[in-house]
């Protein structure tokens, strides 16, 4: 554990000792303030599409990234006010207070600006799409998460719903991308997908020894109410998409289950990890540390396309 501290303290030191060294680091800590390994959890944009296009949707390359792009920058943008509303926070915890902010490497001025330079260029990203409810759903994200930030993260299970709305706003994103409708069974099962994780992080934080100091909502969760409603979600999100499935209109006949045996693997398996290995406090760390569920999202989205009654051009 002193090997970390030892190197902070000397990148500070080289911080100040050289201009050019300076200016290193401030591009290397702009970069770790927008956490792009975060940008991962975009995939939830494009988990409805195949259905989407299989029910009418339809594909432009062009809006499609300009959505993606503009969620990015959102993303980004909420992670930077974060990190500056919890910078007094941060300087307590063990990890992050090595956090640019929190270790005053980025001046909390400048992480302002940032986020609302990030905020502004999502927006417009978002209006370049020609697409009303794209611009609804970035404004939506932005704001909700500020909330977050400000003061729903403090309250129990408000901070839950209001992360989980983050997820589900990603799959609406991706249904308006392709100018389709979500349905009834889509938002049920995005729903509880998104709060599967949100308690999978809540259980981490309790289980991890987070002080109600630096999470003050934690002072109204107890590990055996998180594991239940673990579960409850879990198979919430199991029986919506398989309903979900069964219902769809845009998919071939005698294929409408062909992705339903990769959903119930990456759930339980995503459950089996949290359980296990207490994890869960960063659904892209466990992602990319389970080969076993990229191997399973990757069958996901072959099945799903085969599934599905895709037009002839997009």
């Amino acid at each position: 554990m002193s090997e970390p501290v030892v190197s902070q303290e000397q990148e500070g030191r080289d911080h100040q000792q050289s201009p050019r060294a300076a200016e290193m680091w401030s591009l290397v800590d702009i970069g770790l303030l927008l956490r792009p390994r975060h940008w991962l959890k975009n995939v939830f944009i494009v988990m409805p599409i195949p259905f989407a296009l299989g029910d009418g949707g339809v594909l432009d390359l062009y809006v499609l990234g300009i959505g993606l792009v503009a969620m990015c920058a959102a993303n980004s943008a909420v992670y930077v006010f974060n990190d500056w509303i919890d910078a007094s926070r941060d300087r307590e915890h063990p990890v992050k207070r090595f956090r640019p902010v929190a270790s005053k490497r980025v001046t909390e001025t400048t992480a302002v600006m940032l986020s609302a330079g990030l905020a502004i260029c999502a927006v417009a990203l978002a209006i370049l799409s020609e697409r009303g409810m794209v611009v609804s759903l970035i404004g939506s994200y932005v704001g909700l998460q500020v909330l977050y930030c400000i003061r729903g993260k403090d309250l129990p299970l408000v901070d839950v719903f209001l992360l989980a709305s983050g997820f589900v706003i990603r799959v609406l994103l991706g249904c308006a991308l392709v100018s389709a409708p979500p349905s009834n069974w889509l938002l049920l099962c995005s729903s509880a997908l998104a709060m599967f994780l949100a308690l999978a992080k809540r259980r981490a934080d309790v289980v991890g020894g987070l002080t109600t100091r630096h999470r003050p909502s934690l002072s109204g969760y107890s590990r055996m109410f998180l594991d239940q409603a673990l579960s409850v979600s879990a198979g919430m999100t199991i029986i919506a998409y398989a309903l979900y499935c069964m219902d769809g209109q845009g998919l071939l006949p005698g294929r409408e289950f062909w992705s339903v045996p990769f959903v119930v693997f990456g759930v339980m398996e995503y459950l089996r990890l949290v359980y296990k290995t207490d994890s869960g406090d960063s659904p892209v760390d466990v992602l990319l540390s389970a080969p076993s569920l990229i191997v399973c999202g990757a069958g996901w989205l072959t099945a799903a396309f085969l599934s599905v009654r895709l037009p002839v051009t997009f």
